[in-house]
Order: structure tokens, then C-alpha cells, then sequence
């Protein structure tokens, strides 16, 4: 069974919340976050990357950095900008993206649960990453940010749901990208009582995207467990708490969770600085022994097991040849796998694609377009355009314990920082 509570979120004045909310720290430079949060003091980057209000060039892993971002972050509390809940709520938050729409519970789930595996994660961490959020958590005593879970969708949730959004919103805003972000709280017990049953009939949750929020977070809560405050002084604890073992705040993270027939997963695209010293017939050469090569007129693939190769000044279409795609193993099958496996490293040289500095990762949200513009550039010799990876893939290497190849997903759109905060 999965486990989520109710919590007192911390959240934005309804007023200021389309002032207040930004996108996850991650999908951004620093450079990009400074010019974001200009001329808005209310700005959350001022507290998820705080970096920007520091000397250009300051180490993002600096202690200032951290000190900054609490600082930030009490202002915000102070100035009555971000409210406390009175009480434990679960909360809809529903993202509409041009023709997408996606609504979501947020809520807390379990870091036990997470480290037993009934929280299903597909990818590894960077320890430098998972590090630097554990220090953010522990800085400000809060996950600012929500972990992006799905679940296998129930009918009885979506129908209750459904009723719930028809009511007035709480929240309810545009961001500058164009993503209408809404909430709505539930505080009654009946329906509070009614949501934690049916996550209980789910036998797992999924993570979608936020593995080192889900990691720090999990090691807070053990690092926390052994020296608890709350039970060596005899503190108690917020509101809505238990006294066991366990059972207080840091042993849960803050979530988003939706159903997996509403998540919009889009490719994650591949740009090379080189072309491993081959000429372009050379090249083409080598790939139609793996793929079926014709002339594209985009660079987006149609379907499972195409890509897009844009390559001096022209698109092409590949399709894998059938004997590359003939596994039963979920991780062999997905095509950011098998282009790795039988292209990147064989043709390419580039063994570890987390590591080499001769390929990079554009999220699909950017198009197309900005392959064509980076290779055009001179900076990148050549890209391909993957077909997303589905949401059935994620589940199914997850259930069967497997890692994901890196760069396999990019969601869309992204949850936003700063909309609901867990104080722990």
C-alpha cells in the first residue's frame, strides 16, 4: 500500500502567487535564474537557486548560498507573502498546457516507504546533486520543491476529484510561459479519510521526476532519526503528527502525485560536438547498418523506435532495424537505450554519456528548432530527435527494478517551486 498525509502547506498570498511561483531550480543556469527573478523581489529562485543574489561566479555549493536562500525564504514568511496553513490539507494542483491538462494531488509520502521500494524510482543520482538539496532541506528546515509521483489511475479518485476542481480555486494564476497553474485545498475528514484509502488500495507509487529531492529528503529523515528533537527534549510535535518513531515530519516529502494517463512525458534529444573524425558519407554509412535511412522533412519522430538525425544542414529519418529492437527487456527495448548501445558508443566513442564532454541533452519542450540552431551554430556537429519514452516504459522498468538509461524523460509541464512548501 502507499501511504500520503495531509499537511499544513506553506503557501503564496493567492495575490502574489503568480509573482511568487518559478520553475524547479534544476531546469535552469544560473545566469538564466538571475535574469528570471529581475526586478521581482517576491521571486522563489531568490530562494531555490539564491546563488543569483550573490557575486557572478560564487559557488553554488557555498555556505553563503544556503544562508542566503534561508534568508530569502524567512523574508517571504515574514512579510505575509507565503501563509501557513491552520490545519492538514491535502491540496489539487491542476496545470493546464496549451491543449494538456493534468490535475494532481499534493500531499506528504513516506521516506520509509521510499527507501523500502514501495516508492518506485527509475534512475540513479548524482551524489553532488542529492548533497546539495539535503543541505537546502536541512538550511531552511523545508522541501520547497514537490517530487513529481504518478500512480496507476483510479476511477473513484478521478470522479471525486473531478467534483472537487468544479468548486472555486484557491489558486489560480498564468505564469509567464504560458501554464495556468490552479489549487484547491481539501480540508474536510470525510474526504481527507476518503483519498488516504484509496492510495491504499495502490501497492506503489512511481517517481516521475525529482529523484534527489526524494533522496535528500530520505536522507534527512535518517539522519534526523537518530538524534530526533522532538523525542529527546520532549518537544511536540506540529499539528497532525504522531509521537512514534517515524511518524514526524522529516519522515515524509513533499509530493505532487498524478494519475499516469495525465502526464505528458516529452523526448529528451541528444546533440554531438563531433563527428568522431568520420566524413558524412563515412558516417551515413555506418548508420544503415542499423537503421532504415530516408530523407525527413522534420525532425520529429512518429512513432516507437524512430529518430530524427539532423546533419549538415538536413534532416533524416531512422528507423532501428528490426533485429536491434528484438528484446523482451524493458530497458534494451526504449530507444535512448538501444541509440547508446548500437550508435553513440559503437560509432561515436562516447562510452558514458553522463560523464563525456562531446554530447549533450536538450529537453523536448525546446523543439525541434533548437537542434537545427545549435548545430547550425558550429556548435554541435550533428543531433538526434528521439520519440518520447513513454509513461507504460517508466512503470514497467520500475516494477521490474531496472535504471534507466540518463536523459531518458522530461516532463511537462514542470511543478512549480514555491506553490506549496512542507515545513519539517
Amino acid at each position: 500500500m502507499a501511504t500520503i498525509k495531509p499537511f499544513a502547506a506553506l503557501r503564496p498570498r493567492p495575490d502574489l502567487a503568480g509573482k511568487i511561483c518559478e520553475l524547479p531550480y534544476d531546469v535552469m543556469s544560473s545566469e538564466e535564474a538571475r535574469e528570471i527573478a529581475a526586478g521581482n523581489p517576491l521571486s522563489f529562485l531568490r530562494v531555490s537557486k539564491p546563488e543569483i543574489e550573490l557575486p557572478p561566479g560564487t559557488d553554488i555549493y557555498a555556505p553563503e548560498v544556503y544562508a542566503k536562500g534561508k534568508e530569502n525564504f524567512q523574508r517571504l514568511i515574514a512579510d505575509g507573502a507565503l501563509r501557513p496553513e491552520a490545519q492538514p490539507c491535502f491540496y489539487l494542483y491542476r496545470q493546464v498546457m496549451g491543449k494538456h491538462d493534468q490535475v494532481g494531488l499534493v500531499a506528504v509520502a513516506s521516506c520509509a516507504e521510499y527507501l523500502k521500494g514501495v516508492i518506485k524510482k527509475h534512475e540513479l543520482t548524482r551524489p553532488d546533486k542529492e548533497d546539495d538539496r539535503a543541505r537546502h532541506i536541512e538550511t531552511l528546515n523545508s522541501q520547497t520543491g514537490p517530487v513529481f509521483l504518478t500512480y496507476r489511475a483510479l476511477s473513484a479518485l478521478d470522479e471525486f476529484i473531478a467534483g472537487k476542481i468544479a468548486g472555486k480555486p484557491d489558486v489560480d494564476f498564468i505564469a509567464k510561459d504560458g501554464v495556468r497553474h490552479t489549487a484547491w485545498s481539501i480540508r474536510d475528514a470525510a474526504g481527507i479519510k476518503f483519498i488516504e484509502g484509496e492510495f491504499a488500495r495502490s501497492p506503489c507509487l512511481y517517481i516521475a521526476d525529482g529523484h534527489h529531492r526524494s533522496a535528500a529528503a530520505a536522507r534527512v529523515y535518517l539522519k534526523r532519526e537518530e538524534t530526533s528533537p522532538h523525542r529527546a527534549s520532549g518537544h511536540p510535535l506540529p499539528i497532525g503528527w504522531g509521537e512514534g518513531r517515524g511518524e514526524g515530519p522529516n519522515a515524509y516529502f513533499l509530493a505532487a502525485i498524478f494519475p499516469h494517463n495525465q502526464v505528458q512525458i516529452l523526448p529528451y534529444n541528444r546533440v554531438l560536438k563531433d563527428l568522431n573524425g568520420m566524413e558524412l558519407d563515412g558516417l551515413l554509412q555506418k548508420l544503415e547498418a542499423v537503421f532504415i535511412i530516408k530523407a525527413g522533412r522534420s525532425g520529429q519522430p512518429s512513432c516507437k523506435h524512430e529518430l530524427g538525425l539532423y546533419l549538415d544542414g538536413k534532416w533524416h529519418t531512422l528507423h532501428f532495424r528490426p533485429q536491434f529492437a528484438a528484446t523482451s527487456d524493458p530497458i534494451e527495448k526504449l530507444d535512448v537505450t538501444l541509440l547508446q548501445k548500437f550508435v553513440l558508443d559503437p560509432i561515436f566513442s562516447i562510452a558514458d554519456p553522463r560523464t563525456s564532454k562531446r554530447i549533450n541533452f536538450v529537453g523536448g519542450i525546446r523543439g525541434t528548432a533548437e537542434l537545427e540552431k545549435l548545430v547550425n551554430s558550429g556548435e554541435y556537429a550533428c543531433a538526434f530527435s528521439l520519440f518520447p519514452t513513454s509513461i507504460e516504459d517508466l512503470m514497467t522498468v520500475a516494477d521490474a527494478g531496472g535504471i534507466m538509461p540518463p536523459k531518458s524523460t522530461w516532463f511537462e509541464p514542470k511543478l512549480r517551486d514555491g506553490m506549496f512548501c512542507h515545513l519539517i
